[in-house]
């Protein structure tokens, strides 16, 4: 299996080179064969296999004779025929000595060439969205790595594919306005100039455009992943050669994760001032380890529910040394990026995975939040049947009226096809449910954290993990009953596939006003608190989208924003109200 690794992540340069092999069938050779054909026909000189003149006088043998006093006036008709014959003959020779060409053995032993050259494919796309290729087997920390420029503060796993790279944040850019908007109408003013962002999320494409958008605005970064599977290597690799300092790579284990938080957060000369968090993993860990440099703070900036729990903690028991923006439950977060994004990007994770067809399944959705009521969406539409566990009377009131069904995990687990969860809690799903489920039922996550699949409990002497493909693991029972579990319970979108530029530029937009308006927060404006996002900033970050749709707001006028006792250029709606 090691010799397999290793040729698969081999270059051309390592093939071994026939002395000679055939030339392509081209059409200009096809002509000239056929015009040597013709002439030879015309000589009489044509000669074919033993074997092809066989068959030829077999099926002459086998006219009728009215067959045969029609082909008999034209015996350069016979003899055409045999020329096309005999191009057949030679294309079947081609293909034989192209076979055997093939079979030819390479430096890593005997492998077709087709295989190879569609390995080789399959090894270009991987590295393209992030994957671990195995010509990396080395450990990031491990490597010298440098950009053109000649910076060497970033870990990755191979500066190499900066390139590529690129060329996805090209594209990413193209779907993903409002930022664009942001860079051309405040790049000039610099309103984040003397800001230090540590940042703590998912590196893609979509969230290299909003890293670069707070450079151009003045912003000095450092940034890590807050997933183990949702990097993306060319990304980061483009970013550090445009001068990030990033600290990631697809594949991580859990003490590379907080290696790579930890050099995000100490470096030499340089204190953060501004952290973006996505999951509260980086605030927990400068909180725990550097506690003086987290009392320097000037904003937190949070956008899971996970990490808003984090944050609720802390400023609960007092210690919360900062003022944070609780970029999760704002309203362009919740109704776009937990909706729309989790109703589009669910049935990618589940497709690229799995292949299974989910009409006519059994689905259980734990959570009727804004983003299980996204994946209830996608997986109706499918023809699924969907089954919603719920602790909120509201939410599950809600499933109901959409037509779903309201049970306990433990009424219908023995049942499930599929289960889905996306509470943002912990233990959802236990060992109780996992011994009860049928074989090959698929097990996955949709919020943030793995704690809510309770993957301790599964690894046990008497459970068996087979990884079957890149984040699909078969759990096998002593029985030979199989679980599979996507993404070791992480988030699946993000881990086992990607998500739409456009509902993350969204959020994205939100995460960079909020990061502004802290640090040009007048002093008192703000205390040691956790604050929701101003309505009037989430309506702006709307109206930035709005040209992509070519839309067309209507405008109050006078009378009616006084009737309405409001200003006529918002907001217009009271923070109590629920959209």
């Amino acid at each position: 299996m090691a010799k397999e690794k290793n040729h698969i992540g081999g270059s051309w340069e390592d093939l071994a080179v026939p002395e000679y092999f055939p030339e392509p069938y081209t059409e200009e050779r096809a002509e000239e064969e056929e015009e040597d054909t013709e002439e030879a026909a015309r000589d009489g000189a044509v000669k074919c296999s033993p074997t092809l003149l066989r068959m030829l006088k077999a099926a002459e043998s086998r006219w009728t004779p009215r067959d045969r006093d029609k082909a008999e006036p034209s015996k350069l008709g016979r003899k055409v025929s045999e020329a096309e014959a005999l191009k057949t003959n030679m294309k079947i020779q081609l293909n034989d000595q192209q076979e055997e060409f093939n079979k030819l053995p390479t430096k890593a032993g005997p492998r077709p060439l087709s295989h190879s050259v569609s390995q080789s494919s399959a090894d270009s796309f991987s590295s393209a969205v992030g994957s671990v290729s195995s010509e990396d087997e080395s450990p990031p920390q491990k490597k010298l790595q440098k950009t053109s420029k000649g910076l060497t503060d970033f870990c990755i796993k191979n500066i190499k594919q900066a390139a590529f790279g690129r060329k996805e944040i090209d594209i990413a850019q193209q779907e993903m306005p409002a930022l664009m908007i942001l860079r051309k109408r405040a790049g000039g003013e610099k309103p984040l100039a003397g800001a230090k962002v540590a940042g703590c999320t998912h590196i893609t494409a979509h969230t290299a455009v909003l890293i670069e958008t707070l450079a151009a605005l003045g912003a000095q970064c450092r940034w890590a992943a807050c997933n183990i599977f949702s990097t993306q290597n060319s990304v980061a690799a483009a970013l550090a050669e445009g001068g990030i300092s990033v600290f990631a790579w697809k594949g991580e284990s859990e003490d590379d994760f907080l290696w790579c938080i930890d050099r995000c957060v100490a470096a030499d000369s340089w204190e953060p001032n501004l952290i973006l968090d996505d999951g509260g993993d980086l605030t927990q860990w400068m909180y725990k380890k550097y506690p003086s440099l987290f009392k320097k703070l000037k904003g937190i900036v949070e956008e899971s529910v996970t990490g808003i729990y984090r944050l609720y903690q802390l400023s609960k028991a007092g210690k919360l040394c900062a003022p944070a923006m609780n970029v999760n439950d704002s309203v362009t977060k919740q109704k776009f990026d937990s909706i729309y994004c989790c109703k589009e990007s669910i049935l990618d994770g589940l497709k690229r995975t799995t292949d299974v067809m989910f009409g006519g399944k059994q689905v259980v959705v734990c959570g009727y939040g804004e983003v299980g009521k996204g994946c209830c969406a996608a997986l109706k539409g499918l023809g699924a049947v969907i089954y919603v566990t719920e602790v909120d009377p509201i939410c599950a009131l809600q499933a109901c009226m959409d037509g779903l069904r309201v049970v306990t995990l433990s009424e219908v687990i023995r049942h499930a096809d599929l289960v889905i969860t996306c509470t943002g809690n912990k233990d959802v799903v236990t060992r109780e449910h996992f011994d009860r489920m049928r074989s090959g039922c698929i097990v996955c996550n949709m919020g943030h954290s793995n704690t809510e699949i309770d993957l301790a409990s599964l690894r046990t002497s008497e459970l068996k993990w087979h990884r079957v493909r890149p984040q699909v693991d078969h759990i096998i029972w002593p029985d030979g009953k199989r679980v599979v579990l996507l993404a070791e319970g992480r988030l699946l979108n993000l881990s086992c596939s990607t998500v739409p530029s456009f509902v993350l530029s969204v959020t994205a937009a939100t995460q960079a006003l909020a990061l502004i308006e802290l640090y040009n927060a007048p002093a008192g404006r703000y205390k040691q608190d956790v604050y929701l996002l101003p309505k009037k900033m989430d309506e702006y970050v709307a109206s930035l989208h709005l040209p992509m749709f070519d839309a067309h707001v209507t405008e109050l006028t006078d009378e009616q924003a006084q009737y309405l006792s409001i200003s006529k250029h918002g907001p217009f709606k009271p923070n109590y109200y629920r959209y």
